[in-house]
């Protein structure tokens, strides 16, 4: 078996240039923008917001992106910086720059009742820069020794976050409404007890959702990631091996046995929570690639590969190694040994 053909792909109307050739494991879809730099998702998605909304007040996002550099890297007081190896600093830009893309789609297609306006647009980015907010351990977090451990409760804390934080973007107004909108990106709360008042602000709600998941079902690495990073965070998360009862329950047995489950949890969440419960938003994207999405086109080829890994078992075939954009580069070893960690302490209380 052979690697995946190169992946080529058109950069969106606004802007860019088609540099083609290999997608770089730390570039976007389009391969021209690298999701690992704040600086330039900042460029790419102010690009985007100035395109659909002229007018469109960029402050408070020039300030969102700013802190979210220094709260994930480590540099904000009573933060430890992100340390979660799946969920990191590249996740969260990818997320965001997807956000931005289907908030310009979206606006450009709907009629004048449902248009999103500015400041709904510019509180949406806000909300995928800090989506994963959650996982960051505050100081106070004394108990937790990585920000996985939060992966049942990341979304509350998130949103428990941005009640104190919006005020000081001057966005005080919002406050509620994205302590709602916030748990369309989990697992927390069934999209049904997800309260709003104004049906655009569950509308941002499903863009952001389907931002959130095609970005990383679309990344050039996400099978290796699945297997060598997801997975410890599930372990430490509680999410791979429960305990109790009659001993642990064993959910995901390593990182090959989560890839194995995968094919089924990927066309599960495309047929409840893509294309049912957020309403196929994905196609907003479509008008700023010409009749294409590349995102849905690398999702596709992404599982196509892994029948193919799982036919064959030659999990050789996964051999990227993509770089971890953590607050510290030795997290991914930590990590490593905190979930050997876990399952001795698993197995020796059973």
């Amino acid at each position: 078996m052979t690697a995946p053909p190169p992946e080529k792909f058109r950069q969106p109307a606004d802007g860019g240039v088609d540099m083609g050739g290999i997608r770089r494991s730390d570039f976007d879809i389009t391969n021209t923008v690298r999701v690992s730099s704040p600086q330039e998702v900042l460029r790419a998605t102010e690009q985007l917001l100035v395109s659909a909304w002229p007018q469109i007040m960029l402050a408070p996002v020039e300030r969102a992106f700013s802190d979210f550099d220094a709260l994930f890297a480590g540099r904000m007081p009573g933060y430890a910086g992100v340390d979660t190896v799946y969920h990191d600093r590249q996740h969260t830009l990818d997320v965001t720059l997807a956000m931005a893309r289907l908030l310009v789609g979206y606006e450009r297609q709907v009629d004048a009742l449902w248009k999103l306006h500015s400041e709904r647009a510019v509180v949406g980015v806000i909300l995928a820069l800090f989506h994963d907010v959650g996982y960051l351990r505050r100081s106070s977090d004394r108990e937790q020794a990585n920000g996985a451990e939060f992966t049942r409760s990341h979304v509350s804390r998130g949103a428990e976050f941005l009640q104190h934080y919006l005020p000081q973007l001057g966005l005080s107004n919002w406050t509620e409404v994205t302590s709602q909108i916030i748990h369309f990106t989990g697992y927390e709360r069934p999209f049904s007890q997800i309260v709003t008042t104004d049906p655009r602000d569950t509308r941002l709600g499903h863009l952001l959702g389907t931002a959130d998941m095609i970005a990383q079902l679309a990344d050039r690495c996400y099978l290796e990631k699945c297997r060598d990073r997801l997975y410890p965070e599930f372990v430490l998360g509680g999410l791979a091996l429960s305990t109790g009862g009659d001993g642990p329950e064993v959910r995901y047995a390593s990182g090959l046995d989560l890839l194995r489950q995968t094919p089924g949890f990927v066309a599960n969440t495309r047929a409840t929570r893509l294309d049912r419960d957020f309403d196929r938003a994905y196609r907003y994207l479509e008008i700023l690639f010409e009749g294409r999405n590349p995102y849905i086109e690398s999702i596709d080829r992404n599982m196509q590969y892994l029948e193919q890994v799982l036919r064959s078992e030659s999990w050789r075939m996964l051999r990227r190694n993509p770089p971890l954009h953590a607050a510290d580069p030795q997290t991914l070893g930590r990590v490593r040994s905190l979930m050997l960690g876990y399952f001795k302490k698993a197995w020796l209380q059973d």
